[in-house]
């Protein structure tokens, strides 16, 4: 591989093969729920990436599920992918919405009855950057000595007219606050970045990547955008169309992307797959995994590496645990 990559970080710490299975724990947002704003991100429809497998389904007044519906969840998660790998461990993966939208005293119970689930290894939480506290971040520091713990930060972007632009609700400042603190308790902390926002072109992303690996984050996501049925950005989309990247264009631009990025950072994925039916634009046809095969021969062809304009110096690939 030309870059630090998820599958291999995973199999350097742990002694099995790991899958994610996504969890709805039945939360909402700052900007959806009116403490911040109404009408969420303009590019969110959470339905886009929740898994076949898993049904959200509440059970009080504040929408939140029960900790025995999580369990619930991960063993519907367990059937789907046990017949790839059964000897297979997982990461619950609390996805969908803001997973620390809660006091603390409700957020416990959902994430140590996750961690309770048989052959369940750690814990992904997806949130934003407004939405930990001190008091937060140190019960995970806790967890996190007896599991794996990752926080999954939205950023979405560093530029803060697009924040603005996007109904985001918080400041790119707000997210290296979140990052450093995480980071500074020994949280592993990743983070998600959307590439070609409106407004945003390749340069600008381009200016961004430094700013991304300035954060002393672990693990990276990095999605291009997809305009999705039903949201405010399908909307403007349609009203006023702007450049959506194609399949060739986004890889150069990522091609270009990663070589700005330290290379110590693992890159979890390059791009999102939205249902067919719920994906307006842009429409390239492939799978995710059909994705990386043609970006990462590109950066054979063209002898790309991760960090190779990074002033640390480019990715050196290491055998994985087992290899030689």
């Amino acid at each position: 591989m030309h870059y630090n990559d998820f599958g291999t970080w995973a199999r350097r710490r742990f002694p099995f093969r790991i899958q994610k299975i996504s969890v709805d724990a039945g939360f909402s947002c700052p900007n959806r729920d009116g403490r911040i704003a109404l009408g969420g991100c303009t590019f969110c429809d959470n339905r886009s990436f929740n898994p076949s497998y898993l049904s959200a389904e509440t059970d009080d007044s504040h929408g939140a599920l029960t900790p025995q519906r999580i369990t619930s969840q991960l063993e519907a998660g367990k059937k789907f992918f046990a017949r790839k790998y059964p000897d297979m461990k997982y990461l619950a993966y609390f996805q969908a919405f803001t997973n620390t939208y809660a006091p603390l005293d409700r957020l416990k119970p959902m994430y140590e009855q996750a961690l309770s689930a048989r052959d369940v290894v750690g814990i992904v939480i997806g949130t934003r950057p407004d939405c930990v506290s001190k008091e937060l971040l140190l019960y995970l520091e806790q967890l996190s000595r007896h599991a794996t713990v990752i926080v999954e930060y939205g950023i979405e972007s560093a530029n803060d007219a697009t924040l603005l632009r996007i109904n985001r609700g918080h400041d790119f400042a707000c997210s290296q606050r979140a990052v450093e603190e995480t980071a500074a308790l020994g949280i592993i902390t990743g983070g998600h970045v959307i590439v070609g926002l409106p407004g945003e072109s390749a340069e600008e992303s381009l200016r961004q990547a430094s700013l991304i690996s300035s954060l002393p984050l672990n693990i990276l996501k990095i999605h291009q955008l997809q305009i999705i049925k039903g949201t405010a950005l399908a909307e403007e989309y349609l009203n006023s169309p702007f450049h959506l990247y194609s399949v060739d264009e986004y890889i150069h631009l990522i091609s270009n992307y990663i070589q700005l990025l330290r290379k110590d950072i693992v890159l979890d994925r390059f791009t999102s797959q939205s249902p067919s039916h719920m994906l307006i634009a842009p429409k390239w046809g492939m799978k995710n995994h059909e994705f990386a095969d043609k970006l990462n021969n590109y950066l054979r062809q063209n002898n790309i590496f991760q960090g190779a304009r990074h002033p640390d110096g480019a990715f050196t690939p290491q055998p994985a645990q087992g290899e030689k």
